[in-house]
């Protein structure tokens, strides 16, 4: 089995086929808060469907507590809370069982489990694995789990490894009856992401797919998030990287774009991908709104069928 991606033949789709995917993607799709947006949770309920699926991030300066406090706010609010349970920021197994414990309490039944970027583990957790493996997850009724996937790669780990970890984790569902799915992480290049959905086959992978991309946050949003959340290394990367690929052929830097690709891939063909989930990097409500004109078909795609504009009539 190969690690790298393969070329991918896909059969054509209609304009009028294309444009009815992306709508059916942005109402289906997930969006994002951080730990410090509960006062936005009401404004997002006008805009978003209900039983929508809400991720409530953890970011830097957060901490558990404060992701497990929003996203029962989220919850109650009508929504399908996912809150992020990042292994490296977990002190112990006590607070594991404490943020567990909440949750359930509040009736939410999902986590998206990832390792964080933490160089060194705030406690004996140091993979998203290590967080499953104690059980405390299944055992409090969260039993609807996201992990992630790296269609561009990892900056410190080998594909190797990450197909392996992802074998496991899709092992360890199976055995405690676990209904998992993938989230990849942002980017801006849809053939790398049809490339690696082709490759899950070849690792026999079966989980849904669910297709990351930044939502269309302006960029006084990105930097107040930036200063806010202490991301501003790794934000002011991602800006770099968006300018450096603006004059590169096949690469999507905008929301329209990258969401057009997706989904003429995914109509296209047989494919792992079963939603989309907007990083929304602060601009929660932005990403919401725009969501919702997408979701009820007030736009028009562009000549070339590879990007729309969105209409107000």
């Amino acid at each position: 089995m190969s690690d790298g991606p393969v070329a991918v033949p896909r059969a054509p789709i209609s304009d009028a086929e294309l444009a009815r995917l992306v709508a059916e993607f942005a109402r289906s799709a997930s969006v994002e808060v951080t730990a410090g947006d509960a006062g936005l949770v009401a404004t997002l309920a006008a805009e978003l469907p209900p039983a929508s699926v809400v991720y409530v991030a953890h970011t830097p300066k957060a901490t558990i507590e404060d992701v497990v406090r929003t996203a029962v706010v989220v919850q109650a609010a009508g929504f399908a809370a996912c809150p992020h349970i990042v292994a490296r920021r977990i002190a112990d197994p006590d607070a594991l069982q404490a943020c567990c414990e909440r949750l359930a309490g509040a009736g939410v039944d999902r986590a998206l489990v990832i390792a964080g970027d933490n160089g060194q583990p705030a406690g004996k957790f140091a993979s998203a694995l290590d967080v499953l493996r104690t059980d405390l997850l299944a055992a409090h009724g969260l039993t609807r789990i996201g992990v992630a996937g790296h269609p561009e790669g990892h900056r410190v780990i080998g594909q190797t490894v990450l197909w392996r970890a992802l074998a496991e984790k899709q092992t360890w569902a199976g055995r405690h009856g676990i209904d998992m799915h993938v989230v990849t992480q942002f980017g801006f290049d849809p053939a790398a992401v049809a490339s690696w959905d082709a490759c899950l086959g070849e690792h026999d992978i079966g989980l849904p797919v669910h297709v990351g991309m930044a939502g269309p946050a302006s960029l006084p949003q990105l930097i107040g998030y930036a200063m806010q959340c202490g991301v501003g290394a790794s934000l002011r990367g991602a800006l770099q990287s968006m300018n450096a690929m603006r004059n590169v052929a096949g690469l999507a830097t905008s929301p329209d774009q990258m969401l057009t690709s997706i989904a003429r891939y995914a109509g296209s063909g047989t494919t792992h991908i079963a939603g989309v989930h907007f990083y929304s990097f602060g601009g929660a409500l932005a990403t919401a709104r725009w969501l919702r004109v997408v979701a009820d078909g007030r736009f028009e795609l562009n000549a070339g069928a590879d990007a729309f504009a969105t209409t107000t009539g």
